[in-house]
Order: structure tokens, then C-alpha cells, then sequence
């Protein structure tokens, strides 16, 4: 059976039955965009947010928190259009995890990837969460349900991102490693603290923590190598081997790799929320 079949504690739809629910890849990509504001596009859509809504909807880390939410909101089918005023309001990485949720539960593996969108804007690699799912000819795609949305105007289909459009953490770790790429073009635009090559380090940590089912938000981390700011101290010669393995590594490579206690999770991460400031959290 494929690892990538199974539910993990923050894809877990709970009591969630799947009857009704296509069974189609990019059909279900656009039940997420239907269900899921970001919380940065309210102009865009043309709807003002709440702003409790806007400081607490993406503190959900799991898909039973988001599932409950729109529950609250509508009693509406999940396959029903919804008005911006009964969606969830959340981040990339909530389009991301509810597709993959749904995607496992209709039988598709899939597994969300961390890493940066050149699709915003121009010149600048933005931080970015979206899904990789296992086709029917058992090759792996990307897809961004958030830019399905007629507001964005992509050059590419949604449902297939290019890997030169969407570069997952990995491969820009080894190209700010390798020279090819400026490391202060990554990270989130506008906020030059959140940029450089400790957030593309980052961003590979926890990109390898959802390749093994710990689908953390992203602005969560637990140091020395997945800190939430940028360290005072410089990574030993050790860790960035440690690192460059990590970007290189195959899925088996994946799972040995993440039991290195420098890379996975513990149960006490930091979070420093946008909106809520930096807090410690208990994962299960």
C-alpha cells in the first residue's frame, strides 16, 4: 500500500464520509478553492475579512479543525459553491493539506511539498505550500488549487505546475548552496526579515517533515535547523551535510533521514504566528 494513501494526524478528516466527493484530481482541487479564503486575497475577491477570522482560521493545524469551521459556517454540501463569508480563511499551506486530505480519502496519494512560487512575483521566489499527488500514469504532479481562482493569472495549468515554476525546498537549497540562485530571493516578499538562505533551510526541514507526515504550518519550527528566525549562530560544517543529503534524498533516503533528532519534530515546536506572536506548541 502506499505511504502516501494514509491519513496522518493533520490530514485526518475524521467522520468525514467521501461518498459524493469526485474522485478526480483537479475536481477536487476546485472543491478546496471553494472552500478556503486566503486571508491576503480578501481584496482581490472583493470581500473584507473578519478580523478574528483573519487571525485565527489558519491556526488550524489539522483538517478536522478546518472541516469544523465551515461546518459552522454553512450546512452546505463541501461540493457546493460557497460565498466568501462561509469559507475558511487561511493560507496556502490550508489549500494544500485539505486537497492532499482529499485526495488520500478518494484513494489518490498524495503529500503536501514545501518550497517557493515563482508565479507571484517577478524576480523573487515567494514561500509557498502546495499539493504533489500520484497521476493514473504513476508520475508525480504538482498542483496549486489557490491559483485556480480566475484572480490569478498564471501561465500554466494549476493542475500541473511546472517544477521550474513551483521550486520545492530541495532543489532551491541546492541551488543557493551551489551559487546558481541569490538566497535573498527567497522567502516572503515584503517582510525582509523572512528571506536568505536560513529560511530556504527552513523551508527543507519542513518540507521534509510533511514527506513523513508531519504537516506542520509554516511558521512553526523547532531549531537549530527549522528555527522560526534567523540564528545568531552559523550552521556547523556537520549540519549542512546533514542538509545537503536531505535535499537530494529519495523517499526511502527521506524517512532515514528524518529520524536524525536534528531533523524531526519534537512534541514542543516554536510558533511564530503572523497575527498571534511567537508561542511554544504541543504536536501530537
Amino acid at each position: 500500500m502506499d505511504s502516501y494513501l494514509t491519513q496522518t494526524p493533520y490530514s485526518d478528516p475524521g467522520d468525514l464520509d467521501p461518498t459524493g466527493l469526485p474522485g478526480d484530481a483537479g475536481e477536487l482541487a476546485h472543491v478546496v478553492r471553494n472552500l478556503i479564503v486566503h486571508r491576503l486575497e480578501g481584496e482581490r475577491l472583493g470581500h473584507e475579512i473578519p478580523q478574528e477570522r483573519l487571525h485565527h482560521d489558519a491556526e488550524s493545524r489539522y483538517v478536522t479543525g478546518i472541516l469544523r469551521l465551515l461546518g459552522e459556517r454553512s450546512g452546505k454540501p463541501l461540493t457546493e459553491l460557497r460565498p466568501p463569508e462561509e469559507r475558511f480563511v487561511g493560507t496556502c499551506r490550508d489549500y494544500a493539506l485539505l486537497h492532499v486530505s482529499l485526495l488520500r480519502a478518494t484513494g489518490t496519494p498524495a503529500r503536501v511539498r514545501g518550497g517557493f512560487a515563482t508565479y507571484f512575483v517577478d524576480g523573487f521566489n515567494e514561500d509557498h505550500w502546495i499539493t504533489e499527488y500520484r497521476s493514473r500514469d504513476g508520475s508525480w504532479r504538482l498542483a496549486d488549487p489557490q491559483v485556480l481562482h480566475p484572480a490569478y493569472d498564471v501561465d500554466f495549468d494549476p493542475l500541473d505546475v511546472p517544477r521550474d515554476r513551483f521550486v520545492v525546498a530541495g532543489e532551491a537549497w541546492r541551488a543557493v548552496r551551489g551559487g546558481a540562485a541569490d538566497p535573498e530571493t527567497f522567502g516572503v516578499w515584503g517582510v525582509e526579515e523572512l528571506r536568505g538562505g536560513w529560511f530556504v533551510r527552513h523551508s527543507l526541514v519542513l518540507d521534509l517533515a510533511c514527506r513523513n507526515g508531519v504537516e506542520t504550518l509554516p511558521w512553526d519550527g523547532w531549531p537549530p535547523l527549522a528555527g522560526v528566525e534567523e540564528p545568531v549562530t552559523p550552521v556547523s560544517d556537520g549540519d549542512l551535510a546533514l542538509l545537503d543529503a536531505v535535499a537530494a534524498a529519495s523517499e526511502d533516503e527521506a524517512r532515514r533521514l528524518y529520524a536524525d533528532p536534528r531533523l524531526t519534530a519534537p512534541r514542543e515546536i516554536l510558533s511564530r504566528a503572523p497575527y498571534l506572536g511567537l508561542r511554544g506548541v504541543t504536536l501530537p
